[in-house]
């Protein structure tokens, strides 16, 4: 679209007739989801439905890189205390201490991370109290 609206005429109508033309050559045929009905009409409003959607359509988070890093370190603690072997839980605290400490030194868009990596010992010896 890069023809500008001429002198003189009102937006709507310069508007209207760029429709009517692009209908014309074709240009709304055969669109993903045509004929279908919209999704979400029937729900509550909600401002964000868009921005859910997307996320919904490519799988991806809402959480900015240093909360779903605080988020993945707190799985890791549970997953290291459902371990089966003390081996399988330096493995996983380990992981997670190598992407904390790569956050701490190339900081991360987000709010301020404020984790530390774990001591690895400390979460051994918690695990083995469980066991």
């Amino acid at each position: 679209m890069t023809e500008r609206k001429p002198a003189g005429t009102s937006f709507e109508s310069w508007i209207d007739r760029q429709i009517r033309e692009a209908q014309d050559r074709g240009e709304f045929d055969n669109l993903p989801g045509a004929g279908e009905p919209l999704s979400g009409l029937s729900g509550a409003h909600d401002e964000l439905w868009w921005v859910k959607e997307k996320i919904r359509r490519e799988e991806g988070t809402v959480l900015p890189p240093t909360l779903q890093l605080r988020k993945d370190a707190a799985a890791a603690r549970e997953a290291a205390g459902r371990a089966r072997t003390e081996q399988e839980v330096r493995r996983i605290i380990g992981e997670i201490n190598e992407n904390i400490v790569d956050a701490i030194r190339k900081p991360r868009s987000g709010p301020p991370l404020n984790l530390m990596p774990f001591d690895v010992e400390d979460v051994v010896a918690q695990w083995r109290e469980r066991r």
